[in-house]
């Protein structure tokens, strides 16, 4: 474990140290940060003092992507969620932009180590430690992921490994003479680099990696997908959940049943995305606790989840989501009357030798229709079978078209699959 004192609190200790984080959070930005003291006070809140207890963090109002967006376009570039002066802020990093106008977000040098921290337990989760040569195969533009796991690596002692201004081929070569142990990318790309391994006539497996940490994208919560890494790299792969906005909060254990969620720096709650009151299963709603800077508080993640019930095999006590992230409410496809998550189409796809695949959605009359793009060998036969796979597992017959080799886009960060014609 990175910390085993605060990941096997009991709930009583845990609910203590979260709401001691909270009130200086509070504390920190009510009356210097614009954004949060707009919205605080008018929820009747003047301080941290407040707070009698962790359940007054629900008299506080949710937050979304569209205020945060707003914000910036009232108050560009940065908007108003600014703690102190410009000055101290040292980073700046930008989300995808795959749900919207991409967001602009600082941090300062004290948020910067904070990230680091946060992916120290992520990587201590998979099992990474001192020794380990962590190797990011990514170029380091303004997605924050993997420059903040990079940080990450380091501060936990491993050898970080830059994979920035090389092409696929380059970056296999350049892990086997540098002798990665561990891989650190989105699940898309794993299998990509599997294949580009497989035209260089290398064997990923026969490489020293023993661990493939992913994030970016839900694949590796997949057993399907995660089967696949595992069995071509030779190696355990390990799931991770963040956001740009919000930091990394979400990580695997040895155990692998489910994300654990960092409660020493992040209060979670699952709510029903209607009523906005609480769930078992639902949207997942997230309060960093250490980005004072620009912090976020009851944030509407846009993520479904199901909190587990039992206690975790690892010993740890932090809230444990079933399955990790399920999908993404604003990505759920209806179909002919169906609730339809990509996610639950990947999980069946990749059961089979598909290299890559794309779902198309078009409109025919006045609904909604969908159909599979793959790249498989065997071509309508290799389709069909997919194709029944999914009637199978759906309830639902959604055309299957074999595409040639190479033909549909890679991606060396978020995957984007659902393409509207």
């Amino acid at each position: 474990m990175y910390d085993r004192a605060l990941e096997t609190l009991d709930e009583a200790a845990r609910r203590a140290h979260q709401l001691r984080r909270l009130r200086t959070l509070v504390e920190a930005t009510h009356g210097a940060n614009p954004f949060w003291t707009a919205r605080w006070q008018a929820a009747g809140l003047g301080g941290g003092g407040d707070l009698r207890d962790l359940d007054d963090l629900r008299r506080l109002p949710l937050t979304s992507k569209r205020d945060l967006a707003e914000d910036q376009q009232a108050h560009p570039i940065f908007g108003t969620n600014l703690t102190y002066p410009l000055e101290r802020y040292v980073r700046v990093h930008q989300t995808s932009g795959t749900t919207g106008a991409p967001l602009r977000w600082l941090d300062t040098e004290e948020s910067w180590a904070w990230w680091a921290r946060c992916w120290g337990f992520v990587l201590a989760g998979a099992g990474v430690g001192p020794g380990d040569r962590a190797f990011f195969p990514f170029s380091f533009g303004l997605f924050v992921g993997f420059w903040a796991g990079f940080e990450g690596a380091r501060a936990l002692g491993a050898l970080a490994i830059p994979g920035g201004g090389q092409d696929s081929a380059a970056r296999l070569a350049a892990m086997e003479t540098l002798g990665a142990t561990v891989l650190v990318c989105t699940p898309s790309y794993a299998l990509h680099l599997l294949q580009v391994a497989r035209e260089c006539g290398i064997d990923p497996a026969r490489l020293p990696v023993r661990v493939t940490v992913h994030a970016g994208e839900p694949g590796a919560g997949i057993p399907a997908v995660r089967a696949r890494i595992e069995e071509g790299w030779g190696a355990r792969a390990f799931d991770h959940a963040g956001m740009t906005e919000m930091g990394a909060y979400g990580y695997e254990c040895e155990a692998q049943a489910g994300l654990h969620v960092n409660e020493s720096e992040f209060i979670a709650e699952v709510i029903d995305p209607r009523t906005g009151t609480p769930a078992d299963e639902g949207e997942l709603v997230l309060t960093n606790l250490g980005r004072l800077g620009s912090p976020l508080v009851r944030y509407r993640t846009g993520d479904r989840v199901r909190r587990a019930s039992a206690s975790c095999p690892c010993g740890r006590t932090f809230a444990r989501l079933d399955g990790g992230i399920l999908g993404r409410l604003d990505d759920m496809l209806i179909v002919r009357g169906v609730n339809v998550f990509p996610s639950a189409i990947e999980a069946i796809v990749r059961r089979f030798a598909v290299e890559e695949f794309q779902i198309e959605v078009f409109r025919e009359g006045e609904l909604d229709e969908v159909r599979v793009l793959v790249e498989i060998d065997g071509g309508e036969s290799s389709a069909h079978r997919v194709q029944e796979a999914l009637r199978t597992g759906l309830g639902l017959r959604l055309p299957v078209m074999p595409v040639g080799a190479g033909s549909l886009p890679r991606f060396e960060l978020k995957a984007r699959r659902v393409v509207r014609r």
